[in-house]
């Protein structure tokens, strides 16, 4: 994908023992620890090229496997999202970077809290935009509980196979289902335009599809609406019967936090239409259970939950709910984005 880099930033491979992973590295040269990128799904590091320019600091960004030009191994759900932030933690170390200023954004927040609780000598600090609930996605309670034993509702199954199918023929189509359509509709807000959606859309289409990576595996359900939680790809990192990252309120010492969202987020918010539940919930999945059985999950609020512990053990935690963004703030407000990030690491 080297006609999808910006001038200013360079690709390496950077082969460790648990895959060879591809790194993007800005021009700026400096001490210190660096800025680390961690991308969300359907999706690669070429997002964060414009922050990365940006920053007048180092800055790095790693493509997770099966995603970007990293190598496509297979992604064990069993164990959360370990196989990513293991293969990050793979990366800094390979690198020699003994400690970071780490930012995850969507999935990737959810990574970058993983290695907090699994290597948090290696945190400087954590910048979280629009993350998955420390939860995981979809199938829980406002407390963080599961609201069936087996997940169901969440992981694998999920995957809209027509997207998926776009995903692997390489659509650059401009309706609903393409790549590009579920950008504008699902990743930013309306009204976001940019001269660079041609490199979003190659990011997009990076994405290794299949039982072994996006979407994964999943299983028959005797709950609503069917389905459960597989063991294999992506989707399943994140269903809560395997990834649960609240424990983070216990890490010591507690990097600082910045959590960036937008109040107009298609995907993470209190009813979000990627939750089945919502779906449900609104008559576009038929024979809801209610919300007694299947309540939309509350991942705001829960995510919230979680950082009022953290401070209340002793962290700091900033949250920065921008009116009329979406998904994307590093995009959609891009320098405010890198002011907050800049005053937040310094």
């Amino acid at each position: 994908m080297t006609a999808a880099l910006l001038e200013g930033i360079t690709a390496e491979q950077v082969v460790t023992d648990r895959y060879a992973a591809n790194v993007l590295r800005s021009s700026v040269a400096g001490d210190g620890a660096p800025v680390v990128f961690i991308h969300g799904n359907v999706s690669s590091s070429l997002f964060w090229q414009p922050t990365m320019l940006a920053l007048n600091v180092p800055s790095l960004a790693i493509d997770l496997r099966g995603f970007g030009d990293s190598e496509a191994k297979p992604v064990d759900a069993t164990r959360g999202v370990r196989d990513f932030s293991d293969d990050v933690a793979s990366v800094l170390d390979s690198l020699g970077v003994a400690k970071a200023h780490l930012v995850g954004w969507s999935m990737g927040g959810g990574v970058v809290m993983q290695l907090l609780l699994d290597r948090p000598e290696l945190v400087a600090s954590l910048t979280l935009v629009s993350p998955v609930s420390p939860y995981g996605f979809g199938g829980t309670a406002r407390d963080g509980s599961r609201l069936t034993e087996d997940g169901a509702g969440t992981g694998g199954g999920g995957g809209n196979p027509e997207f998926v199918r776009r995903l692997a023929e390489g659509d650059r189509g401009v309706d609903s289902l393409s790549p590009l359509g579920v950008f504008r509709s699902s990743y930013v807000a309306p009204g976001y335009s940019s001269p660079l959606e041609d490199v979003w859309v190659t990011s997009m289409l990076s994405t290794v599809t299949g039982i072994d990576n996006y979407p994964g595996s999943g299983r028959e359900s005797a709950s609503w609406p069917g389905f459960a939680a597989g063991d294999r790809g992506v989707l399943n990192t994140m269903s809560p019967v395997y990834f649960d990252v609240s424990g983070i309120v216990d890490v010591e010492p507690k990097p600082p936090v910045l959590w960036v969202r937008g109040t107009a987020d298609a995907i993470v918010g209190d009813e979000s239409f990627f939750d089945l539940n919502t779906l449900g919930k609104h008559g576009i999945i038929p024979g809801w259970p209610g919300e007694e059985i299947a309540p939309p999950q509350q991942m705001v609020a829960q995510t919230r939950d979680v950082f009022e512990r953290y401070q209340a053990a002793g962290g700091q935690v900033t949250e920065l709910a921008w009116e009329g963004v979406g998904h994307s703030a590093h995009l959609e407000r891009p320098e405010e984005f890198v002011e907050v990030v800049t005053n937040h690491i310094a």
